[in-house]
C-alpha cells in the first residue's frame, strides 16, 4: 500500500515535494465540521488539542478561520506528522503549533504534562475519523484522558461514523463496517452507547449528538 493512504480505502494524491499530503475527507467534511465547532469556538480564546490530524490540513483551515485560537496538531502515523508539518511551514500561521507525535492507547497519550510550553488544559479536543479504523483500546484510551485535558467549559468533539443501539444508521455505514471489520477485525464503527459508558468512567457526558453529511455524527462530551 503506497505511503500517502491518507484514509481507509482511498488514497490521495501522492505528496507534494515538500511533503504535504491531500485527504479526500478534508474537501468533503471541514465545511461541516466547522459549522459545528465555530458555534462553539465564537467570542472564545484559548487552545485546541486536535488527536489524529491526519495530513494537516484540518489544523491550518480551522487556524485560519479562528485567529484567537491556538491549534495543537498531534497523529499517531510518522507519514502524517511530517505533513502536519509541511502544511503547517507551506500556511505559515502564528497559532498553528509544531506536530506532535500522540498514542491514545498510551496512559498518557505520549504528550508532555503542562510545562512553560505546554497548555495546561485545553479549551477544545477534536478527533475526527480515528476511533473506527483503530482498536479499541484508542476509543478507551481517548475517553480515560480527555478530561484530564480540558478546561471546566471545554469540549471534546468527535466526528465519524457511529452505530445507535447496535444498528447501523445507514446501509452504507454496515457495508464499510464490514471491509473495516474485514480488512482488522480489531477495527469497526462504534456505538455511542458504548462511547457514552467510557466517557462516564472518565468523568464525561455526552451533551449533543449533532447529523452530519454522509451518514455521519459529531458527538459533543463535557465534563459531568
Amino acid at each position: 500500500m503506497p505511503d500517502y493512504v491518507v484514509e481507509f480505502g482511498n488514497a490521495g494524491e501522492p505528496p507534494e515535494p515538500d511533503g504535504r499530503l491531500d485527504a479526500p475527507a478534508f474537501h468533503r467534511n471541514h465545511e461541516p465540521i466547522w459549522q459545528v465547532l465555530s458555534i462553539f469556538l465564537q467570542g472564545k480564546t484559548g487552545d485546541v488539542l486536535e488527536l489524529g490530524s491526519g495530513t494537516g490540513q484540518h489544523a491550518v483551515e480551522f487556524a485560519r478561520r479562528a485567529p484567537d485560537i491556538v491549534w495543537w496538531p498531534t497523529d499517531y502515523n510518522e507519514n502524517h506528522v511530517r505533513s502536519i508539518a509541511a502544511w503547517r511551514a507551506y500556511a505559515k500561521l502564528d497559532n498553528v503549533r509544531p506536530p506532535r507525535k500522540a498514542d491514545l492507547s498510551r496512559p498518557d497519550w505520549g504528550l508532555p504534562s503542562a510545562d512553560g510550553e505546554w497548555p495546561p488544559s485545553f479549551l477544545a479536543l477534536l478527533c475526527a475519523n480515528v476511533i473506527h479504523i483503530a482498536p479499541f483500546s484508542v476509543a478507551e484510551g481517548l475517553f480515560a484522558r480527555a478530561a484530564h485535558y480540558l478546561r471546566p467549559d471545554g469540549r471534546l468533539f468527535l466526528y465519524g461514523p457511529f452505530m445507535r443501539d447496535g444498528e447501523h444508521t445507514a446501509p452504507s455505514n454496515a457495508a464499510f463496517d464490514r471491509s473495516l471489520r474485514a480488512g482488522n477485525p480489531e477495527w469497526g464503527i462504534r456505538d455511542i452507547a458504548d462511547l457514552r459508558k467510557l466517557a462516564a468512567r472518565g468523568g464525561l457526558a455526552l451533551v449533543d449528538t449533532v447529523p452530519m453529511p454522509s451518514n455521519n455524527f459529531i458527538l459533543i462530551f463535557g465534563r459531568r
